[in-house]
C-alpha cells in the first residue's frame, strides 16, 4: 500500500508533462518559439521552452499527493509536510517565471545568477529545512538565522545556475536530472524524509517522460525553464530533507564544468561541438566546458555517446551520495 501511494507522483507527474509536451511541441514550433540544434548538421529548427510540460507535470504530482492527503487521510502520507510542499511549488515556479523571461526576452547573465536567489523566499520566511547541519571534520553546527536568510537562496540560485550551465545537447539537461533526482530519491527513502522523497518522484515521473521528447534526436528542447526548475528541485528537496550534501555531491559533474567555463569567462558562444562525420569535436580553440573537455579527450564522438558519458558521470556521482548517507 505505502509503495503504491508513493508511486503516485511519479505516474500523475509523467503523464502530465507527457500530454503537456504532445500538445505543446508543435504549438511551440508553429509559434516561432524554436531554437537551432547546433549539434547537427544544417543546424535544423527545434521546439524550444518545453521546460513548460516539465513544471506543469512536477505541479500536478505534488499536489495529486497533498490532495490525497488532505481528502483521503492515508496514513502512509500523515507525516508529509503540505506546508513545505506549497513552499517548494511556489519556488519552483518563481524560478519557472525567471527561466520563462530569459528564453523568451533574454536575461543580463549577471542577473540570471543572482535573480533565482529571490525565488527561494517562500523557503525563507516559512524556515523551511533545519538550521543544524553536518560539516565534515566538524560535526553538527548549528547555523541558526544565517541557514534561511543565507544559505538556502545561495543553495537554490547555485544549484540553478548549475544545471542551466551543463546543457545544450539532446538529452543531457534531462537525462543527467533524472539520474541525479533517482539517487536523491533512493537517500530520501532510506532516510525516511517522505516530503522530500514526493518532491522528488513528481520531479522523476516529469523528468522521464521530458527524456522521451529530448532524446537524440530531440523534438524539443527544455531551454532555461527546464534547467533551471531541475537544479531547484534538487536544491530545494535536499533542503527540505536535510541531506544537504546530497545535492553537493551529484552536481559535482555541474561544478566541474562552473569551473572550466569560468576559466574563460562565462563565453555565451563557442559551448557545443564541431560536427563531422557524424561525430561531435571539440573546436580548435580548446574545451570550453566539460563537455567538449570529454570531445577533446576522445578524438570525438557521437552526441548520443558524449550525453551518456556524462549521465554515467552523474550516476557514480549519485551512487557516492547513497553510499555517504546509506550508514545514517
Amino acid at each position: 500500500m505505502i509503495m503504491t501511494i508513493y508511486c503516485v507522483p511519479v505516474l500523475v507527474s509523467g503523464m502530465s508533462t507527457f500530454a503537456l509536451l504532445y500538445i505543446l511541441i508543435p504549438r511551440l514550433a508553429q509559434a516561432g518559439i524554436t531554437g537551432k540544434d547546433m549539434n547537427k548538421p544544417g543546424q535544423p529548427s527545434v521546439a524550444e521552452m518545453g521546460g513548460l510540460g516539465l513544471v506543469g507535470g512536477f505541479g500536478s504530482g505534488v499536489l495529486t499527493l497533498i490532495a490525497l492527503r488532505t481528502f483521503f487521510k492515508i496514513e502512509a502520507l500523515v507525516t508529509v509536510s503540505t506546508v513545505e510542499l506549497l513552499a517548494v511549488l511556489s519556488t519552483v515556479l518563481v524560478i519557472a517565471l525567471i527561466g520563462l523571461m530569459d528564453d523568451l526576452i533574454g536575461v543580463h547573465q549577471g542577473w540570471k545568477a543572482a535573480i533565482p536567489a529571490l525565488a527561494a523566499i517562500p523557503l525563507i520566511v516559512l524556515e523551511v529545512g533545519q538550521k543544524t547541519m553536518t560539516l565534515p571534520l566538524i560535526g553538527a553546527v548549528n547555523f541558526g538565522v544565517f541557514y534561511p536568510l543565507v544559505l538556502v537562496p545561495l543553495g537554490v540560485t547555485g544549484a540553478a545556475n548549475a544545471f542551466n550551465m551543463l546543457a545544450g545537447f539532446n538529452g543531457l539537461e534531462a537525462g543527467m536530472g533524472a539520474v541525479a533526482i533517482g539517487a536523491l530519491a533512493i537517500i530520501a527513502a532510506h532516510l525516511g524524509e517522505v516530503t522530500s522523497l514526493v518532491l522528488l518522484l513528481a520531479a522523476l515521473g516529469a523528468l522521464l517522460a521530458t527524456l522521451y521528447f529530448n532524446w537524440y534526436p530531440a523534438k524539443v528542447f527544455i531551454g532555461d525553464v527546464g534547467t533551471l526548475t531541475i537544479g531547484t528541485v534538487i536544491a530545494t528537496a535536499v533542503i527540505v530533507g536535510n541531506f544537504e550534501w546530497a545535492g553537493v555531491m551529484v552536481i559535482l559533474p555541474h561544478a566541474v564544468d562552473f569551473l572550466l567555463k569560468a576559466r574563460k569567462r562565462f563565453p555565451s558562444t563557442g559551448w557545443h561541438g564541431e560536427y563531422r562525420d557524424g561525430k561531435l569535436y571539440c573546436p580548435a580553440h580548446g574545451p570550453v566546458g566539460l563537455a567538449q573537455l570529454i570531445l577533446k579527450l576522445a578524438g570525438g564522438m557521437h552526441e548520443r555517446t558524449l550525453v551518456l558519458v556524462l549521465m554515467g558521470f552523474e550516476a557514480l556521482c549519485g551512487l557516492l551520495a547513497i553510499l555517504v548517507y546509506w550508514r545514517v
